[in-house]
């Protein structure tokens, strides 16, 4: 069974830092391109950064980049997301989620998300 399981959400001060991880598990990362998605208080769905393994490729949106780092470590089975200097708009629950393929796609398996929360 393919699971997604979120962690390392929290309070932070604007400017801190925290890194997010997700443990897959029923499939590998170099079977399926790996997202993250971001939903703001009130607001819709945010894509974040993506990763597609097999390629060595990362890919960020553009209020992110410079600041978050996606990354993968295939002995633990997790993907991370790691936020540097971080905004009162990065506030949001913050999901994983599995594309359907290894070149991407649809998300097919989401995670059930972890709560950012950046106030002073």
């Amino acid at each position: 069974e393919v699971q997604l399981v979120e962690s390392g959400g929290g309070l932070v001060q604007p400017g801190g830092s925290l890194r997010l991880s997700c443990a897959i598990s029923g499939f590998t990362f170099s079977s399926s391109a790996m997202s993250w998605v971001r939903q703001a208080p009130g607001k819709g769905l945010e894509w974040v950064s993506s990763i597609f393994s097999y390629f060595s490729n990362t890919y960020y949106a553009d209020s992110v980049k410079g600041r978050f780092t996606i990354s993968t470590d295939n002995a633990k089975n997790t993907l991370y997301l790691q936020m540097n200097n971080l905004k009162s708009d990065d506030t949001g629950v913050y999901y994983c989620a599995k594309a359907v393929a290894v070149g991407g796609g649809p998300l097919e398996v989401w995670g059930q998300g972890t709560l950012v929360t950046v106030s002073s």
